[in-house]
């Protein structure tokens, strides 16, 4: 807000407001913005004397858009038999750091009139729907949108308002599930979470198919989110060809947990991928059928297996675990039978090692979205757990900005030991 001050000191400080309707706030003539200055005497009396000059600009502004938006100033011949018109006044609330107060958004006839002043559902600034769209992100329910809406911005909004405006994310949604992906990625995750969901009038548990990968920059890189029921080696076939569809043609190191059935569907598609089972599941798998009163003794020589230096000296270890503890050791046979795949890490470095024995970043990436839908219980249907899963997913993901540390020296190592598929 600025003076005008010409020489005689009197003209308004805008261009003159021919509005007949009271309500509309008007621009200070001088005289006024001087004996309102005169009358400030404490810290509330300039605030409210800044929050009555806001009005009016905002105010100013949106007639100005009005203008521009038919082309033809208020009563001007040129509007006769244009196809449009103005059509009055909406009065809306506008609340920001100045406290409340009140403008009238002009409308036209035709209803198409978007002003950028104060968008719709906004107030002054603040974009109301992106607002509701990071709150639902984080989670928040749409009792706890609308009463932080209501409570700082004075603005109700009902459970279908909150999911008009985060559906308009489907769109966004679809292009980013269909985007064009990499030819190639040294590091890819697999792994799933189950939510409830409705299903024609039952409740029943589906499967989010996560494929989380690590590109040759270093960076992870979320590829994509599929609904499906239940976890199984069926689906994960299909979700690897939607991935080799959009352009990955090659996949140095997959890592997996003991879903049966998932390495013949990886090698259907990418038969040249190494495959390593989750070291942390396996030790899962066999510590929930010890005694809790050898299990920390167990543990103890359990570790002495995935830390071998070697996988000679790791096969061995767990030879000797096998004769250490005989009343365990059907449980130890099952890293027998796997060993084929759960021994993949040692033919690699130690920077590489800690990257792909284990699919904890996924994992990790899991425990975040949990947070963000812990407070739905049951999703209506495929869509809406999918939609709030992306928008977790921007959330978390928008922090991914540095490669992984070291990373420099990883790519090096797997160029020498891949030099026919990792090119620098």
């Amino acid at each position: 807000m600025y003076l005008n001050s010409n020489s005689d000191n009197k003209r308004n400080l805008s261009s003159k407001n021919s509005n007949n309707n009271k309500n509309i706030p008007h621009m200070l003539s001088y005289e006024e913005y001087q004996e309102k200055l005169k009358g400030l005497e404490t810290a509330d009396d300039v605030t409210g004397f800044l929050r009555d000059l806001v009005s009016p600009v905002l105010q100013e502004m949106l007639e100005n858009e009005m203008t521009n938006h038919l082309g033809y100033e208020k009563h001007n011949i040129a509007g006769n038999k244009s196809g449009n018109s103005r059509n009055g006044y909406y009065q809306k609330k506008i609340r920001s750091n100045l406290g409340q107060t009140n403008i009238e958004i002009p409308r036209d006839r035709k209803g198409d009139f978007e002003p950028m002043a104060i968008k719709k559902y906004s107030s002054n600034t603040s974009d109301v729907e992106e607002k509701i769209i990071s709150m639902s992100a984080k989670g928040m329910t749409t009792r706890d949108i609308n009463s932080h809406l209501n409570d700082i911005y004075g603005i109700e909004a009902s459970a279908s308002m909150i999911s008009q405006i985060t559906d308009k994310v489907l769109p966004l949604v679809t292009d980013w599930q269909n985007r064009a992906l990499d030819e190639f990625y040294p590091f890819v995750f697999l792994d799933g979470i189950h939510f409830k969901v409705k299903d024609n009038g039952k409740i029943i548990n589906k499967c989010s198919y996560t494929v989380l990968a690590v590109n040759k920059y270093g960076k992870k890189e979320l590829l994509g989110i599929w609904i499906g029921e239940n976890e199984g080696a069926k689906f994960w076939l299909s979700v690897l060809n939607e991935i080799k569809n959009r352009g990955v043609e090659d996949i140095l190191i997959c890592s997996v947990d003991d879903l049966k059935g998932f390495s013949e569907a990886i090698h259907e598609i990418y038969p040249n991928a190494k495959i390593q089972k989750c070291i942390v599941h396996q030790i899962r798998n066999t510590v929930k059928y010890i005694s809790h009163k050898h299990r920390k003794k167990f543990c103890t020589d359990l570790k002495t297996i995935y830390t071998a230096p070697s996988e000679e000296a790791g096969l061995n270890n767990l030879e000797q675990v096998k004769k250490e503890w005989p009343d365990y050791g059907i449980h130890l046979d099952r890293w027998v039978e796997k060993w084929d795949e759960l021994s993949v890490f040692f033919n690699y470095p130690s920077e590489v090692r800690k990257i792909m024995y284990t699919t904890n970043a996924v994992e990790s990436l899991h425990r975040q979205l949990r947070k963000s839908t812990k407070t739905t219980s049951v999703f209506p249907n495929d869509e809406a757990l999918k939609k709030l899963l992306w928008l977790s997913q921007k959330d978390i993901t928008k922090k991914w900005l540095n490669p992984i540390p070291n990373w420099g020296r990883i790519i090096s190592q797997l160029a020498i030991m891949h030099p026919d598929r990792v090119n620098l």
